[in-house]
């Protein structure tokens, strides 16, 4: 027996003192009861809540959904009077805090110098121009050529021209329109718990009229064309690389290209860069980098940054050249004057950027090449980092041209991923995302975190997802997916759950399996797609049936009534059965039958017979009639008598009309007429083999009657047999195949009077060769008899053996066989 068995559980103590009761409030938002809990001690302040589990409950079409971390999501239908209007757009304090929150975020440390817009006045104002008039623009131009700087100078300037203000997207990793027109509907509508079905989506996102600058474009063609059509009153200004998909021919884009810089905005970009004029080595070497670079002006905000290195090395060696060497330095000293990049750093100056940087922000380099190029939240850095000033190094990575601004967060600029691989910092790429999973597993899960906050770092975490070992990514996985469903980026909370479960698997996770099956499910039922819905919940009902697990199975049998319910409403309902009047008789009148070429609904008897029959007087549910193949009452004994009405062997004609009482024919006459018909066929095919046969055997008597007779020796005639034999037909085969074409000539068969007919020839004698005989005529008959009784063969042979001398007979007629059908088809004598 326990000891602490009837006495009171020890109180845990906070060290923080709570807030008063009267202000304290809970997970959700309700203030919290004033009695104090059970088991507190009068004077002893009760203990801080620890983590609640975040549960939302979001509108989803026409379905509640309530996201639950601990036993899996719940879907029920909604509630009729709830939802389903349309709610209110932003004013111009919401739009502002959509502006905010969409730009990139604020970095500490020392700000990075603000670098100007230079020669892009013209194709500023003909943007301007374009989307003020209504018109969607396409912006080309390759990686590194500023269109982002140049999609915040066209925002600012159309800040007052559409209604709904200027909304900014980013399509970066988004194939299809679907994701994006969610994020414009959740720019636009104060719907923070709302996700539309597509028809309420494309309803309301037809209403909003905006200027939307998109960045980073990775669709086109037909997927393009949706989403212009989905929104005719917004202006696009869509900002694309060279090598994305082009536009169809209907889309009506306006087309502008963005290339490089001149050589004097090169120079000038360049000392706005370094904070001084340039000297005459570095205007020729900026000159040759502008010739290899084409003027992007990427390329040369790297630059600047290699020369403001370049300058504060240079100052510092210059600065230690009276102080002796130190022994115990960490690394060498520089030499004294540090000469300029070449072209191919300048060119690729990724490595020599990255060598002269501080330490942490090497390790954020290496995060984020080993994250596919993104950079998690500056926040974060200390935490993986270990360094608690390493949120620092993102303002000074960003000053060296190695990150760019992707909507709200930043990754690697393009090109520089390649080069940090080649340089080595991908070499901890494993370790690296693993601790990345095992932070992100925390901070995910833990109840002060935002679904929002989450979403933002949608990008990263997937990385991260994709990088980890199967433990930590199903940890990961588990943690991130319901603030990915709470925050209603379902795109994203898709991923999660399909590399979850192929973690789970992996990892022999049962339970975390039938999770990650259960949420598909669910989402799958939302967006409508009920097959891979009905698929995913059978297989998390059977993984927890598996466990025992009675709520979790009670949850997916529940989402899988849901299933079955749209299927059955989604089905094609069938053209509407005619209706007719009933016809008033007499009780002794028989009921007419009802043919199966007319199939109506018979309506029951009305209380008064005399009422018309309408169709709001018809509410009782009638089921619908099957025609049925008629078939006999007794009991079929055989495949024809089974067959016979499905497949009948005489086409019966259609009657007119159903007569009163159809004589339905009895089971022995359609075995009679079964019979009869089965046995004309057996019949015309023995008839049709005794012709062949008779045919055969007449010719073949025919051709070998006396032209060539094998006599005995001391014989006086040939040896008439008379019984045709199955040789007696074409040599090499059988007595049933048709005899030869009377124009041909046939070989000799051998006759013969002995019992061993039938019986093959010794191998060992030698073989007669055939005698060559001229052709005759079908109506010619041979002699009898020939003259010449003992033939010489045609070619001489090895020395034969003489023939079995045989008693000598008198030559009989050859009576005319009776041929007579046997059962086997083949001719015979009575």
């Amino acid at each position: 027996m326990d000891r602490t068995q009837g006495q009171s559980e020890p109180v845990e103590r906070s060290a923080v003192a709570p807030a008063p009761p009267a202000e304290t409030s809970g997970a959700s938002g309700a203030p919290a009861a004033s009695g104090s809990p059970a088991g507190s001690v009068p004077g002893v302040p009760a203990p801080a809540p620890g983590p609640v589990a975040r549960i939302v409950t979001l509108t989803a079409g026409d379905f509640t959904l309530t996201v639950n971390p601990v036993d899996g999501s719940e879907i029920e239908p909604r509630r009729p009077g709830t939802g389903g209007t349309a709610p209110a757009k932003r004013d111009a304090a919401g739009r502002s805090a959509r502006d905010a929150a969409a730009r990139p975020p604020a970095l500490p440390g020392p700000a990075a110098p603000v670098l100007p817009l230079l020669a892009r006045e013209e194709e500023r104002a003909r943007l301007v121009r374009l989307l003020s008039r209504g018109r969607s623009i396409r912006l080309t131009g390759p990686a590194g050529s500023g269109r982002t700087a140049l999609l915040d100078a066209v925002a600012a300037d159309c800040a007052g021209l559409a209604p709904d203000g200027v909304v900014r997207l980013s399509g970066y990793g988004h194939q299809q329109p679907g994701e994006l027109l969610h994020a414009l509907y959740a720019a636009v509508y104060e719907a923070s718990r709302e996700r539309p079905e597509r028809t309420q989506l494309l309803t309301r996102v037809r209403d909003i009229g905006a200027i939307v600058l998109l960045d980073d474009l990775e669709m086109g063609g037909a997927p393009l064309d949706e989403l212009l059509r989905a929104t005719p009153e917004c202006a696009y200004l869509l900002a694309a690389t060279p090598d994305t998909r082009a536009p169809s021919d209907d889309s009506h884009l306006e087309e502008v290209f963005l290339g490089g810089l001149g050589r004097a905005e090169c120079l000038e970009l360049l000392e706005t860069g370094i904070g001084r004029a340039l000297t005459e080595e570095e205007t020729a070497w900026a000159g040759d980098l502008r010739f290899a670079s084409e003027g992007l002006p990427l390329r040369f905000v790297q630059a600047a940054a290699l020369l403001r290195q370049r300058d504060e090395r240079n100052l510092t060696a210059s600065g230690d050249e009276d102080e002796e060497p130190g022994v115990f330095e960490e690394r060498q000293r520089d030499a004294a004057f540090i000469p300029l990049p070449t072209l191919a750093e300048g060119a690729a100056p990724a490595e020599l950027l990255a060598s002269r940087v501080s330490e942490s922000a090497r390790a954020a380099l290496r995060i984020a090449c080993a994250l596919g190029g993104e950079l998690p939240h500056h926040a974060h850095l200390p935490a993986l980092v270990g360094d608690t000033h390493a949120d620092a190094a993102v303002a000074e990575l960003l000053g060296c041209g190695l990150l760019t601004p992707v909507g709200s967060r930043y990754r690697l600029a393009a090109g520089v991923a390649r080069q940090l691989e080649e340089a080595g910092f991908g070499d901890t790429a494993d370790e690296e995302a693993r601790t990345a999973a095992r932070h992100y597993a925390w901070w995910t899960g833990h109840a002060s975190v935002t679904p929002e906050r989450v979403a933002a770092e949608a990008d990263a975490v997937l990385a991260a997802l994709a990088g980890a070992d199967v433990v930590a990514a199903v940890l990961l996985a588990r943690t991130a997916a319901p603030a990915f469903a709470a925050s209603r980026h379902w795109e994203a909370w898709e991923r999660v759950l399909r590399s979850g479960a192929e973690a789970a698997r992996k990892a022999g996770e049962v339970a975390e399996q039938a999770y990650f099956h259960h949420e598909l499910g669910v989402l799958a039922l939302c967006e409508g797609r009920l097959d891979r819905a009905r698929a995913e919940l059978e297989a998390s009902i059977g993984l927890r049936g598996a466990l025992a697990d009675k709520r979790g199975t009670v949850a997916g049998r529940r989402a899988l009534a849901l299933v079955t319910d749209r299927e059955k409403a989604g089905v094609e309902v069938s053209p509407p059965l005619r209706l007719e009047a009933p016809v008033t008789a007499a009780p002794a009148t028989p009921t007419p039958a009802v043919a199966p070429e007319a199939v109506t609904t018979v309506l029951p008897a009305a209380t008064t017979p005399a009422s018309p029959v309408t169709s709001a007087s018809v509410t009782t549910p009638m089921a619908p009639v099957v025609p049925v193949i008629g078939r006999p009452a007794v009991a079929p004994t055989t495949l024809s008598d089974v067959f016979e009405d499905a497949f009948p062997l005489d086409a019966k004609p259609t009657p007119a009309a159903p007569s009163p009482s159809p004589a339905r024919p009895s089971a022995a006459a359609a075995r009679a007429r079964a019979q009869a018909a089965r046995r004309k066929p057996v019949l015309l095919a023995a008839a049709g083999a005794l012709t062949v046969a008779v045919l055969g055997t007449v010719v073949a008597l025919t051709m070998t009657g006396s032209d060539d007779p094998e006599v005995p020796a001391g014989g006086t005639g040939p040896a008439a047999s008379s019984t045709p034999t199955p040789e007696t037909g074409v040599a090499g085969t059988s007595g049933n195949d048709p005899a030869p074409d009377p124009g041909t000539t046939a070989p000799d068969a051998p006759a013969s009077d002995t019992p061993e007919r039938g019986v093959s020839p010794d191998p060992n004698q030698p073989s007669r060769t055939p005698t060559r005989r001229p052709q005759t005529s079908p109506g010619h008959t041979p002699p009898t008899s020939d003259p010449n009784p003992n033939p010489k063969p045609s070619s001489p042979g090895p020395d034969p053996t003489p023939p079995t001398p045989t008693p000598p007979s008198t030559p009989t007629p050859t009576p005319t066989p009776t041929p007579t059908a046997s059962p086997a088809g083949s001719p015979s004598s009575t």
